[in-house]
């Protein structure tokens, strides 16, 4: 068996190598200014880029992000929940449970993929049309790579240190209400006027069931939006309902 002195070495070396002299050696120093180090494995990291429609239809042809992303969307989800425990220790469960799920939800880790600059890295290792879903995907792909390299402690750090810290403003998201479905019901209520969801349609994106759903105001059709969740379809059409209600509030009170 190899002893933990060893095994530092051999990383070291790995590491050596794949900085200087790989032939994926621009990924490499990419990868570290991007993470914070040279990984001494990467192939995992290549792989966290490497999306599914990319990839054979055949069943053992596993070579994509799927399984890191998953991976990463448990490991990061941990994280962040400690680190919102740490930061917060008088919070409830419900504003850490809110907390957590504004930082982690699609949306925002696309915005945060995107930040990053994930898309060049997509682009270059996909043959496909990229998707704004793809960025949050990598996101998580990203994670689950770091984990297996560097093991929980590591993944903290590269999370808290590059991610949390660079691009999400966890002061401005205290006060943030990301629910639009409850602003759009409770503008509704004020304005003595009913609101309902109803399914458009059902299809298959990706592999994957995608729900278009249309928000009703009075039974009028206000806006749409489609999603691989119902619920967060629900979400960004009521999203989409409250601008197009600003702007004729908006109108109205102009005139």
């Amino acid at each position: 068996m190899l002893s933990v002195l060893n095994i530092i070495v051999l990383r070291f070396l790995f590491r050596f190598y794949n900085f200087y002299l790989a032939r994926e050696k621009h990924f490499a120093r990419r990868l570290r200014s991007l993470i914070g180090f040279t990984p001494s494995n990467l192939n995992i990291f290549i792989l966290a880029f490497s999306h599914k429609s990319n990839q054979s239809e055949k069943a053992y042809a596993i070579q994509n992000n799927e399984r890191l992303e998953y991976l990463g969307d448990a490991v990061l989800g941990t994280i962040v929940a400690e680190y919102l425990f740490k930061k917060y220790p008088h919070g409830n469960e419900g504003f850490l449970t809110k907390m957590r799920s504004k930082i982690v939800k699609r949306k925002a880790l696309n915005q945060i993929g995107d930040s990053m600059g994930l898309d060049t890295l997509l682009a270059e290792y996909n043959n496909t049309r990229l998707s704004r879903s793809m960025l949050g995907n990598a996101v998580e792909a990203l994670v689950g790579a770091v984990y297996l390299e560097s093991g929980y402690t590591g993944t903290k750090k590269f999370v808290i240190k590059k991610i949390l810290k660079r691009y999400v403003d966890v002061h401005e998201l205290e006060n943030f209400d990301d629910n639009y479905k409850s602003q759009l019901l409770e503008w509704c209520q004020k304005s003595g006027k009913t609101v309902s969801y109803k399914l458009v349609s059902r299809y298959k994106a990706d592999k994957r069931d995608r729900f278009k759903v249309a928000v009703m105001i009075n039974g009028q059709k206000i806006a749409t939006a489609d999603d691989f969740n119902k619920k967060s379809a629900e979400q960004l059409a009521s999203e989409k309902a409250l601008s197009i209600l600003d702007i004729h509030l908006e109108n109205n009170s102009a005139r």
